[in-house]
């Protein structure tokens, strides 16, 4: 296996590049997006050739885990030809995986290509079993035309892994009965803690449920034992003994997971994004469209990794009301 030639200044290597593909999706989840979003124009989109040319060049540097997101991934208009493309780097070998996080409203009609293209398991955002919540929080989704995508993933062999943003006030009473459902269709499940970016219709301090206080919620219907099992992301895992499945928590407000950190994130418009909670960034389109050779390119991202900040700022408090950095979750994609 091919080390990653990427070193940030803390001796990190970064091994793990996750995409968005677009900023735009089709549903409009209260706690990531204002409902009147505006979106970025198309021509500051990178093509799709671009944004394989890109990924390329960082699978070369050592990356060995790539994860396209959103937005919506699926909505971005002949996806599936990127997908194609980048999946000859798992033929190659180069290539450990090819995943990608959708909220799965678009799964019904490309699970069974995304799985022909080698893409072995995804990632599906849903945060409560309820039709009508569902259809308040996303404002825009169906659950049932969801539930039809996780089916035709399942049948098309894909591994899901669900994600659940935790809500207070919304579905922390729901979540027992998620994880059951999960694990009694062979998925494991994350939780989240929502994080502070982007302007929103609403006040963040009313959504923010600590991880810590659910687990204990958790514990006085569940035996859960930390375990040591890791994917390419921040979870960290506990094995529920009445389920036989795992769960994941994502805390980068109660616990942040900064100091294992082995990712960094690309824009749809080419904008490299050391961590997530900072503003810090590269333009790699300038780079990309200056020479047909990527060497400049190469160049460009080394400078980038080496000043790969220790962690994030997240906060949320009353005394906090404005998101700790500006762009939304949308944009960089998780």
């Amino acid at each position: 296996m091919t080390q990653s030639n990427m070193i940030d200044p803390f001796g990190r290597a970064i091994d793990y590049l996750r995409v968005s593909v677009t900023d735009r999706c089709d549903f409009r989840c209260v706690y990531c997006m204002a409902e009147d979003m505006t979106f970025l124009p198309k021509r500051d989109l990178l093509s799709l050739e671009e944004l394989d040319r890109l990924c390329t060049v960082f699978i070369e540097k050592g990356v060995r885990r790539l994860r396209l997101t959103g937005g919506e991934p699926l909505v971005r208009k002949n996806i599936m030809h990127l997908v194609r493309q980048l999946s000859r780097h798992l033929k190659s070998g180069a290539l450990d995986e090819l995943t990608l996080t959708s909220n799965g409203s678009q799964l019904e009609r490309f699970a069974t290509e995304l799985a022909d293209c080698g893409v072995r398991r995804i990632n599906v955002s849903i945060d409560t079993l309820d039709a009508d919540k569902f259809h308040a929080i996303t404002r825009w989704g169906k659950l049932d035309k969801v539930m039809r995508g996780i089916e035709a993933a399942e049948a098309a062999g894909l591994k899901i892994k669900l994600n659940t943003v935790a809500l207070k006030g919304f579905n922390e009473d729901e979540i027992p009965e998620m994880l059951c459902w999960a694990h009694g269709r062979g998925m494991d499940m994350t939780v989240i803690e929502t994080m502070p970016m982007g302007e929103i219709d609403g006040d963040r301090t009313d959504q923010y449920l600590p991880l810590s206080l659910l687990r204990t919620q958790l514990e006085k219907q569940f035996t859960l034992t930390d375990i040591p099992f890791k994917t390419s992301g921040p979870a960290r895992y506990v094995e529920v003994a009445e389920t036989g499945g795992k769960l994941g928590f994502i805390t980068p407000m109660t616990h942040n997971f900064c100091e294992s950190c082995n990712r960094v994130r690309i824009t749809c418009t080419g904008m490299l994004y050391m961590c997530l909670g900072q503003d810090d960034s590269a333009d790699l389109r300038d780079a990309l469209r200056a020479s047909e050779g990527n060497d400049l390119l190469a160049e460009t991202i080394d400078r980038a990794i080496a000043r790969k900040p220790k962690g994030h700022d997240f906060i949320i408090d009353r005394r906090t009301n404005r998101p700790s950095v500006s762009r939304h979750m949308s944009v960089t994609g998780g």
